[in-house]
């Protein structure tokens, strides 16, 4: 009974092409329209399939965008601002519309796989599923789609490893995966128009290769995976960064100084294991620097002095603080100056000063008596100073 009545609103339609000119839409996107439309649903408070009545153009439906009589874009769910979103699977009749060129998906609770019809739609440039509960893999398929720019499937559930075929994509320039189930390695990314590549808060592993990610990319994370190996074969060659963010990984090696010197306004290396000492080729001119829970040791550049929010807590820094640190610290410069938990054995500050209202410095737990009373994290503990004996070892330059 469905399908006759699909059958007979496809022949009225048709009819009314041919003799008014009132309904355009090609009969397979006609049809591909009735199929997605029967697999979703409004969630409460929603109301965005309520244009979709199939007596009238399709083309005016909300969220269908035409041209000549084939659909080239697709917007499912009202994009307002805190809109409930739509519930449902998609459908893989989505394959059969041949000139689509641009997929989006409101929030919501879109929730079933991926449909492997999607690698059909070779015109498509634009993939947005995001902040659903699309779960199962990413189709290997999508490796097939030459003209795809960007993929976004944030905030998802989806598993399984990123295709490699994906990666050899040759446009893409936005990839957007984080918050996912995500695990295996990274594919080497071949596009050299990528400038942003998020795969943060999945289960990734492995150590990234020194041609895996272009040169290109401007925005970069990797944070909350288990990603392990150096980090400067890849990174060196990353001069037009902007954004990057590698925090609570397994990555080891040295930080490579020439990475100071690249656009970057904020910068996450937190929680790893990178080593030795850190040496910016020139002034650091990023607005956050987060070196903290790592194995970081020697003294501390006066380089930092320009960075207004630096993290440098819980490593094995040691010598004095330098002096253009602190005199931008107490003229508000720096906002924030976390030291805790190092080896650091002074500071060059009058004990009578006041640590200016907008500026944070915590000093506890080093190789010194602390020169005035700050303020710092409860996680810092209450000891104020390291015990001697860990101190004297330390700077015999025994771990």
């Amino acid at each position: 009974m469905t399908r006759s009545v699909s059958i007979l609103a496809f022949s009225f339609c048709f009819l009314l092409q041919s003799l008014l000119g009132l309904c355009m839409l090609d009969p397979m996107d006609f049809l591909a329209l009735q199929a997605i439309r029967k697999s979703l649903e409004d969630l409460p408070g929603s109301s965005y399939f309520a244009s979709w009545d199939f007596t009238g153009d399709p083309c005016n439906f909300a969220g269908v965008f035409c041209e000549e009589n084939k659909v080239v874009s697709m917007n499912l769910g009202d994009p307002r601002a805190g809109s409930p979103g739509l519930t449902g699977r998609l459908d893989p009749a989505i394959g059969k519309l041949s000139s689509l060129a641009e997929f989006t998906v409101v929030p919501g609770r879109i929730y079933g796989g991926i449909p492997p019809s999607f690698s059909q739609l070779k015109r498509l440039r634009f993939l947005g599923i995001s902040r659903n509960f699309l779960s199962g893999e990413i189709p290997a398929g999508l490796g097939e789609l030459r003209m795809l720019r960007t993929i976004d499937f944030s905030y998802n559930q989806l598993a399984g490893s990123v295709p490699w075929s994906v990666g050899s994509l040759p446009a893409l320039s936005n990839v957007i995966l984080g918050h996912n189930h995500l695990s295996g390695s990274v594919p080497r990314f071949g596009s050299k128009v990528l400038t942003r590549l998020d795969l943060k808060h999945n289960e990734l592993t492995g150590s990234i290769g020194p041609d895996y990610l272009p040169s290109s990319l401007r925005y970069l994370s990797l944070a909350m995976n288990r990603f392990t190996g150096p980090v400067d074969r890849f990174l060196s060659k990353m001069n037009q960064l902007n954004y990057l963010d590698l925090s609570l990984n397994q990555f080891s090696g040295y930080i490579p100084g020439c990475l100071f010197t690249f656009p970057i306004s904020n910068l996450y290396l937190q929680r790893n294991q990178f080593i030795g000492s850190v040496q910016p080729y020139g002034q650091v001119r990023i607005q956050t620097v987060d070196l903290s829970f790592n194995r970081l040791s020697g003294p501390i550049s006066p380089l930092f002095s320009t960075v207004q929010t630096l993290y440098l807590n819980n490593n094995r820094f040691m010598g004095q603080v330098p002096a253009t640190i602190v005199d931008r610290l107490l003229d508000s410069s720096i906002q924030i100056l976390y030291l805790q938990h190092n080896y650091l054995t002074g500071i060059a500050i009058n004990p009578r000063v006041e640590i200016p209202v907008r500026s944070s410095l915590c000093l506890q737990y080093n190789c010194m008596v602390l020169p005035v009373q700050t303020p710092c994290p409860v996680k810092a503990g209450k000891q104020n100073t390291r015990p001697t004996g860990q101190c004297i070892v330390w700077n015999k330059g025994v771990n």
